[in-house]
């Protein structure tokens, strides 16, 4: 089973190659699926069985089963459609000695920037464009590959192998043409959304890795692909969601953007998003105020984003005793300062939650002598706080362009996501 959903892990990443990607794919998904569309500007009249979703910004998406009964209580779980990567300035191209054209572009979150050379690279991301008399958003993907971030030969920088501090707005601008091609990215872009140059108002575009994914190993046993932070639990929570017989509980799956950059924008964990919609199904299922204090108070939710594996050159840098492994499960991690959320009771009921699910699970603290990443579960629970667990799957080489987990591990997720929705 596991080899299947590894392919269709894949196929889900192939098709986000950015968060609005990501979040029009599971758009598509849940109307594929019978769910109805909500917006936020609208009233919502929501249905006892019905199922519902909505979005912010194009990047963020919640969706929601609500059961026959009266339950109250919201299962959540929340992952991220960001990852790190380099968006592209306005007026982009830059000429170069009368030979070259390159984009000029800024980084997005914190990537491994050596991991970025020599690799077919594309754009892709939102345009804002005029189109008869409206102002409209549209998705584009240029599907070939387009740029790419060419290294300095070893003759000409003898020390790269020793360490080297990269310079953004040096080293890793991508070469896009060769001599008399300036000036033609706007055309191209405008043509793919099917507009006029002038007609383009504004975008949101990035540079993403063209590399498809790969299972690989001595038994096939480890999957690559970039992206695997955090679409690989993103896919694993929507399978579940899916799958699972949600009739006892307001079954909620969660994706917010920008966690890679701190959540603080209006479609990340530390908007009002999650809690505004929490509310608002409140509200349309006749509660009040102090009912949906009530309803969080006995709801429960997975704050789900990849965890580090022990790494195979690096024992030095896991805690000696909890130093999860690829393929060894589900990672439930922990913090004592509060980077991840997860306590006692977190922990206990995610662990029989696991049980119950017949899947594996481990755990991860940092070194202590070394300080670690923090995520969306603490960040969100400020806006509306519940009791949460930070949980993952185990991967190598986290925020690089190119990432590796355990090809067992997501079906795991999809299991324990689908038990939790049940």
């Amino acid at each position: 089973m596991y080899e299947e959903t590894t392919e269709k892990l894949l196929e889900f990443i192939s098709s986000s190659p950015t968060a609005f990607h990501a979040a029009e794919t599971i758009r598509k998904r849940f109307l594929e699926e019978g769910f109805t569309e909500l917006k936020e500007e609208e009233h919502w009249e929501l249905e006892k069985g019905g199922k519902y979703f909505v979005m912010r910004n194009h990047s963020a998406i919640i969706g929601f089963s609500i059961p026959m009964n009266d339950s109250g209580r919201y299962h959540i779980i929340a992952s991220h459609s960001d990852s790190p990567s380099f968006k592209i300035k306005e007026n982009p191209e830059m000429s170069v000695g009368g030979a070259y054209v390159k984009l000029n572009v800024e980084r997005y979150g914190g990537m491994i920037l050596s991991t970025w050379f020599d690799r077919p690279l594309s754009v892709a991301g939102r345009m804002i464009v005029r189109k008869n008399g409206k102002i409209l958003e549209k998705l584009i993907n240029i599907d070939r590959d387009l740029v790419m971030i060419p290294s300095l030969a070893i003759h000409m920088n003898r020390d790269i192998n020793g360490g080297y501090h990269y310079n953004v707005q040096k080293d890793m601008l991508p070469l896009y043409s060769g001599n008399g091609e300036k000036g033609k990215f706007l055309d191209m872009i405008a043509a793919e959304a099917e507009v006029r140059p002038e007609d383009v108002l504004g975008h949101d575009l990035f540079l993403y890795n063209r590399m498809p994914g790969t299972v690989w190993g001595a038994r096939n046993e480890f999957v690559s692909s970039p992206r695997l932070d955090d679409l690989q639990c993103v896919f694993a929570s929507l399978e579940g969601f899916l799958q699972a017989d949600k009739k006892k509980n307001i079954a909620v799956h969660c994706v917010l953007d920008n966690e890679e950059v701190g959540s603080t924008t209006r479609q990340g964990a530390a908007s009002a998003f999650l809690k505004d919609v929490l509310y608002r199904i409140n509200l349309a299922l006749g509660g009040d105020h102090e009912s949906y204090l009530m309803a969080l108070a006995e709801s429960f939710m997975i704050s789900a984003d990849n965890a580090h594996a022990l790494h195979p050159n690096y024992t030095d840098k896991s805690d000696p005793v909890n130093r999860p492994t690829m393929n060894g499960g589900i990672v439930i991690k922990y913090n004592a300062n509060q980077k991840y959320c997860t306590d006692g009771i977190s922990a206990a009921i995610f662990k029989e939650l696991c049980r119950e699910a017949e899947v594996p699970y481990q755990t991860f603290v940092n070194r202590s002598d070394i300080a670690g990443g923090s995520t969306l579960g603490n960040i969100s629970n400020t806006q509306a706080a519940m009791n949460t667990v930070d949980i993952g799957l185990p991967q190598l080489a986290m925020h690089s362009a190119y990432e590796t987990a355990g090809v067992k591990d997501t079906e795991s997720l999809v299991r324990a996501a689908k038990v939790f929705y049940r």
